[in-house]
């Protein structure tokens, strides 16, 4: 019988227990390493160990890194009420509520390398953004010192600093580290981050991540043109863009997708000469490095003889030049006595586009763009100040995409990577599905009376926070799309109307009817399909408990026992925390069942028993589900160990491991706490 403390078992591996699973020859019987051992090992494979002794140093670093392997200090709660909702029950889509530091740990396990890709907007430390270090974390200086392995002098300054609500570099990199850190694991190994941020911290940002995600694995330095128009709120120069960095988890697997061809980039492509192989545009024969074997004489076929001009030279050979005016594709202009040029076909190029790192605000949009969605979407409400585009985020998502990929946001904010989601999925017919998570922070009354009012007023919650606007974004975003299609199909039925009112049609008009009805008929096809995707969303919440939770078993006395006495929904929560734990998605629902008078839960081979109630009528039940039921093989019992008394665990565990099943199934019985 196992007995387990939840605590911060998970699959965050640290560097020591890397190198015990793959180089275990490397420690000694006392668990030491052997460094020079593991230095010839790898220097065999042709790996030479950097002397540079650059690094990312600041004061609440250790604490940063403490912070990674604290327990969770929450429950995460199902809001059953919304998750039973029609159009929400079969939802993959995820909005959390909760501190996004907890939440990432109750997902390490769940979606451990589930991500394909993770896009963030943190708080960009401006000084005038509201960002303050705080960390309800209470270590002593003794405690500290220990878990960070430092001394007691040093843990009392950087307790010093982080109770300081500093809003200096070390404190953002102290907030930023650990949840990079975990966001790290769970993405792919072909997966990918984008972050957001401005000047004030992307130095900062740039060395974190290279230590986080490895310098080797930084891809792009995206800058974003968010304004078209100069501001006056800078008193030096008017500030027009930001940053987007990009890392791979793994840049060798990383594979970047082509962007869509929109007319614009094929516009230039014609075809004066009526080749077969259709449009093309032409591009110089000078080559960029100069060689004395380029240097010579091009004759067209009208006899005009061409010389690269001085200095300069062909980019083919002579024979290569023979064979493409051969095959036609060189050009010498219409009268065939221009400069030659290469023909390049559109029908053989890429079938996209290469991403650029420049992204103007024509092709991505602007903060404006991002505001006036955000004031349509919530009827001419200010709620919210210079939300993302949506249009940004879905061409980062078109980079790195596609299918039922999972979409990682724990800085919501207000739900525009929800939104981009769900908007390009219908554009492309893909099937991404997204996990945003949003800190419950208060909407402050007298800095955005406008967001305070909309939610305490018209949604009815009378302590106003973000994550209400979250949400509602998503419920309205998702209505929209439908009305969108449902808008174009009114607009195609009057202009048909119109048209069929007519006493007497023209040739005209019958072409025009056969066209709008073949636009009629695909809306409609499009409006279905979108009417089948998912466009629901299942929520849940972090919720606190209390600090005896974290005690040892046989620390508890009968006055301690965390949860005698209370309700089911304490205990569903608990549930949820568990699964999630044992590494069932939340989108996952469990199987519910009543065995003899007693509910039990079941899911990916995984058993739990959390009630009181259970007793030796139940358990042989249970031993007859497990023999008989096909669909019924779990292989791993977990037990709440506070509604279970002594006897009956050992009863239970005993029947267990003395069954012998006809399906020959090897379980496990957990005793949690």
């Amino acid at each position: 019988m196992n007995r387990q403390v939840l605590t911060t078992e998970n699959r965050l591996l640290d560097s020591i227990e890397v190198l015990k699973k793959y180089f275990p020859d490397c420690f000694d019987k006392n668990g030491n390493f052997n460094f020079e051992k593991f230095k010839q090992k790898v220097s065999k494979e042709g790996i030479d160990f950097s002397k540079e002794s650059y690094s990312l140093e600041w004061l609440g670093k250790s604490y940063a890194r403490v912070l990674v392997n604290e327990p969770v200090r929450t429950l995460l709660r199902e809001d059953e009420k919304w998750n039973r909702k029609e159009e929400n029950r079969n939802s993959k889509n995820i909005l959390i509520k909760g501190d996004n530091l907890e939440v990432l740990k109750h997902l390490v396990n769940a979606y451990y390398e589930k991500i394909k890709a993770i896009y963030i907007d943190p708080p960009y430390n401006t000084g005038d953004d509201g960002f303050v270090y705080q960390d309800n974390r209470k270590f002593t200086k003794e405690e500290l010192a220990k878990l960070a392995g430092i001394s007691e002098e040093k843990a009392q300054r950087i307790l010093d600093f982080v109770n300081s609500k500093s809003n200096s570099h070390s404190a953002w990199l102290t907030f930023m580290y650990p949840r990079l850190y975990i966001a790290r694991h769970l993405l792919r190994e072909d997966g990918a981050i984008f972050v957001s941020i401005d000047d004030n911290e992307v130095a900062q940002l740039k060395i974190l991540m290279d230590e986080i995600f490895g310098e080797q694995n930084f891809v792009a330095q995206f800058v974003w043109q968010k304004n078209f128009a100069p501001k006056n709120d800078n008193k030096y120069i008017s500030i027009s863009h930001e940053y987007i960095l990009l890392y791979a988890k793994n840049k060798e697997l990383f594979k970047r997708r082509l962007l869509p061809r929109e007319e614009k980039h094929n516009k230039d492509y014609k075809n004066p000469d009526n080749d077969p192989r259709g449009p093309w545009t032409s591009g110089s024969m000078l080559a960029t490095t100069f060689s004395e074997k380029g240097v010579f004489e091009i004759v067209s076929p009208t006899g005009k003889k061409h010389l690269p001009p001085k200095g300069r030279c062909w980019r083919f050979s002579k024979e290569k030049v023979e064979e493409l005016i051969k095959d036609n594709r060189i050009w010498f202009g219409k009268d065939g006595n221009g400069v030659p040029r290469i023909k390049r076909f559109l029908s053989e190029m890429p079938k996209g586009i290469v991403p650029q790192t420049w992204l103007t605000y024509k092709d991505v949009g602007s903060m404006q763009d991002g505001s006036n969605e955000l004031k349509e979407l919530f009827d001419n409400h200010v709620l919210f100040n210079f939300p993302k585009p949506t249009k940004l985020i879905k061409h980062l998502l078109k980079i790195s995409t596609e299918g039922s990929d999972i979409i990682l946001d724990f800085f919501a904010g207000s739900g525009t990577t929800g939104d981009a989601v769900m908007q390009l999925n219908v554009e492309d017919g893909g099937n991404r599905r997204y996990i945003l998570v949003q800190l419950p922070e208060p909407i402050n009354p007298k800095k955005n009376k406008a967001a305070y009012e909309f939610v305490k007023n018209e949604l009815k919650v009378e302590n106003p926070t973000i994550f209400e606007i979250t949400k509602e974004r998503l419920i309205r975003a998702a209505r929209k799309i439908v009305q969108n299609r449902e808008s174009e199909i009114s607009k195609i039925k009057e202009e048909i109307h119109k048209i069929t009112s007519k006493s007497k049609r023209t040739k005209k008009d019958t072409e025009k009817l056969e066209e709008l009805k073949n636009k009629l008929e695909e809306l409609r096809d499009m409006l279905e399909k979108i009417k089948q995707m998912d466009l629901g969303f299942k929520v849940f919440e972090t919720v606190e408990i209390p600090e005896d939770y974290f005690k040892e078993p046989d620390e508890l006395t009968e006055d301690l026992t965390l949860f005698k006495g209370y309700d089911e929904k304490t205990l569903d929560a608990l549930l949820t925390t568990w699964k999630v734990f044992d590494g069932i998605p939340l989108e996952k629902d469990l199987k519910e069942e009543i065995i003899n008078g007693y509910k039990i839960h079941y899911g990916n081979d995984v058993l739990y028993l959390m009630y009181k109630g259970f007793n030796t009528d139940v358990l042989v039940k249970l031993l007859e589900k497990i023999d008989m039921d096909e669909n019924f093989n779990p292989k791993k019992i977990v037990v709440n160990g506070y509604n279970f008394d002594s006897k009956s665990q050992r009863e239970l565990d005993e029947s267990i491991r003395n069954f012998c099943n006809r399906k020959s199934l090897n379980i496990d019985v957990f005793i949690r706490y």
